[in-house]
Parts: structure tokens; sequence; C-alpha cells
């Protein structure tokens, strides 16, 4: 949050805006911004990038409920297999899968979210809403990547700190991402020179505070969603016995187990560490790399998109309080791309079940 508000006060959220719309089609524009931002592991990160959705609507034409929708689903596109993400790589440490293997697995997913997000969100955007043209002229590439510098700063001291200082990322999962934030920000303020009084704006503000009591409010909940039940099981441990009680087939069990507990925690990590490990189970030992890979494409997707829907999943919840949009109706909103999302990841799944009999 400290450096979306220090990014915004030094003028980069409006150049780097104008840019994107300078070079893209104006729709692409609110596709592009909240992707860039999702290769950021930032929890809350749509937070970031909803003031740059908004930025591309400039005369308001747009209702809040559609910038709320296109922040959290493109802003969302890469968490099925960017391997800076914790929950990938915690799946990727559950399935024992190489990285390789998990990211073709995952791939198609991502292409599929985006082409639905595409169809059903970037169409809704008139065609009479064009952009304006700037009145800057056009800039090179360097200008580009300076813009994009601080961004980039983040994703850069993340992936060589989890690569070659393991023991940050065994002391905590967001020390390399908290190291990489501070380094953009000494980045920002050696571009920008920004005063003390921009600073002591953004540090102090009651929209950071909001966020703190928002995010241990959320971290509190989850933490007792996954605490251990009186007699000893965790709750998914249980819900599990009941459904496989209720004669829930084996595939229905891969597909809903995490989705219920992606759409109940609103955490990635939280899905694949309740589930995964259930979900697995159902293999059997040593299971056929064809099976896994199915298995594992059908339980991500499913909690992925249960996470996607949840609403405490704290990207929605703060898509929604910025452009001041119900919770519920932008969770009835997302339904019908996560359905098609959904039903692509079955087919993907059987496709894999096809092609890699086990």
């Amino acid at each position: 949050v400290w450096l979306s508000s220090l990014m915004a006060d030094g003028g980069v959220m409006k150049d780097l805006v104008a840019e994107v719309r300078r070079r893209l089609p104006h729709r692409l524009s609110f596709a592009v911004l909240p992707a860039v931002i999702g290769l950021l592991p930032m929890p809350g990160g749509a937070l970031f990038s909803a003031p740059m959705v908004d930025r591309c609507d400039p005369e308001g034409r747009l209702s809040g409920l559609f910038k709320t929708l296109t922040n959290h689903w493109f802003r969302h596109i890469w968490e099925y297999w960017w391997p800076l993400y914790p929950g990938v790589i915690l799946a990727l440490e559950l399935t024992r899968l190489d990285i390789w293997q998990f990211i073709a697995a995952q791939l198609p997913v991502t292409l599929a979210a985006v082409g639905i997000g595409c169809l059903l969100l970037l169409r809704r955007i008139p065609r009479g809403v064009a952009r304006k043209a700037e009145a800057d002229p056009p800039t090179g590439r360097r200008r580009f990547l300076g813009l994009v510098a601080p961004i980039l700063t983040v994703i850069g001291a993340f992936a060589l700190i989890q690569i070659a200082v393991p023991a940050a990322r065994r002391a905590s999962r967001y020390l390399p991402l908290a190291v990489g934030l501070c380094l953009a920000l000494l980045v920002l303020q050696l571009q920008r020179r920004l005063p003390l009084s921009a600073w002591g704006k953004a540090v102090v503000s009651w929209k950071a505070l909001q966020i703190v009591l928002l995010v241990v409010a959320v971290r509190i909940y989850a933490a007792v969603i996954e605490a251990p039940l009186p007699e000893g099981p965790l709750p998914v441990a249980v819900l599990r016995r009941e459904m496989t009680a209720a004669g829930i087939p084996e595939i229905l069990l891969t597909a809903l187990l995490p989705f219920l507990c992606g759409f109940t925690m609103g955490s990635t990590v939280g899905m694949v560490g309740a589930s995964f490990p259930l979900a697995l189970s159902l293999l059997g030992p040593q299971p056929a790399i064809g099976r896994l890979l199915a298995a594992s494409v059908l339980a991500y997707g499913f909690g992925y998109m249960g996470e996607l829907l949840s609403p405490v999943h704290v990207c929605l919840v703060f898509s929604a309080q910025y452009f001041r949009t119900r919770l519920l109706a932008s969770i009835a909103a997302l339904t019908p791309p996560a359905l098609l999302v959904l039903a692509a990841v079955t087919l993907w799944h059987l496709a894999i079940g096809w092609i890699l009999p086990g």
C-alpha cells in the first residue's frame, strides 16, 4: 500500500497508465495493467492495480462493478502457475512435480481464463469509449522500463532471494517479498525524489490502517478454519470423510474439496495446504504422472476458482471497497466466467487423462 501510494504521489501511476493507453487498444489496457501487477505475489495486490484501472476510464462512463470485475479477474490470471506465488510453491512441494511439468499443465488454464475474461468482460466496454489522444508524444521502451522499474525490482528481488537464500524463505514466506518492496521503495525514491511529506502521508494513513485490520481479521478467521477440532482431526479431514461416506465419486471429491477450502479460506496457500494432501491421497501411493497431473489441474483449478469467489478474499474485498460496489453483487457477477473456467479445467483434466493414461 505504501508503494502504491508513493507511486501515485510521484506521478508514476499516471505516467504508466498513459503509456499503456498510448501503446495498446483501449479495451486491452483494462486487462494489461492489473495483469502486470498480478506478477507481484502481493497480498491484496488488487488494491495496487485498482487506481490504474480507474484511470483508464477518466470520464467515468464504466460502472464500478465492471471495474471491480476486470481488476479482480485479470489481477489473478498468473497464479495458476507463476512460481513466485507461495501457493504454487506449496503445490509443487506437495505434488513433487517438476516445475516445468506443473507449468505445462497449468498454463492452458491461464489461457482459458484470459480468453473468457476478454469474451465476457472486455467486450462489454462500449466501442464509443475511446481513449483520448495523449498530449505527450510517444516515448520509447526505456521510458516504459523506467516506469515499471519498482515493480520489476520486487519481482527480481523476490526471485533472487527464493533461489539464492533458501533460509530466508524458511524463516518467512513473505520475507523475500518484504525485501523486494523495500528495494522498490528505494528505487522509486531515487527516480522521483519524493519529499518527506509524501512519505508521511503514505505511512500514516487511515487506508493503510483499515487494510491492516482487515487482513488481521481474515487471518484470524483462516486460523480458526485451519485449526484442529476438539476431537483431533482437521475440519477438512472430517469433510472428506463425510463426503466419502455419502458416496461422492473420486473426481467430485478431488474438485469439491479444494473448491470449498478455497471459498471458505480465501487464500491459495490455505486452500492448497488444507485440501491437496487429502485430494492427492485418493490417488494412492506413487500414482502415474498422467494421473497426478490431471488430479493437480482439477484440484488447483477448482480450489482457485473457489478462492476468487470467496467473500473473504482480500483482493475482492479491496476491489469492491475501492470501486464502491456491493460484495455479493461482485461475487454474483464473477460466477459466469468462473463457471466457464471450471468447465475448461474439467475438460483439460479429462484430456490429460486421455493423453497420459495412468
